[in-house]
């Protein structure tokens, strides 16, 4: 299924925000997530589907000052 991520059209095979971040190569990574603009805490990402056109945001955070 075709989804934005960040703004760029992606096609992924899972449909659980977890599985689809490991497909795209976030597996361990300390992240956030935004799905069609709402905030998805990392407890919730196992029972997150994800539907065709939607837009998933993942954001790392910064260090440094």
């Amino acid at each position: 299924m075709r989804i934005l991520v960040n703004d760029e059209q992606r096609e992924v095979t899972n449909t659980t925000l977890a599985t689809i971040l490991n497909e795209l190569g976030y597996g361990g990574a300390r992240i956030a997530t935004a799905l069609n603009g709402t905030f998805i805490p990392a407890s919730q990402r196992d029972t997150v589907t994800i539907t065709e056109g939607a837009s998933l945001e993942v954001l790392a955070p910064m260090q440094g000052g």
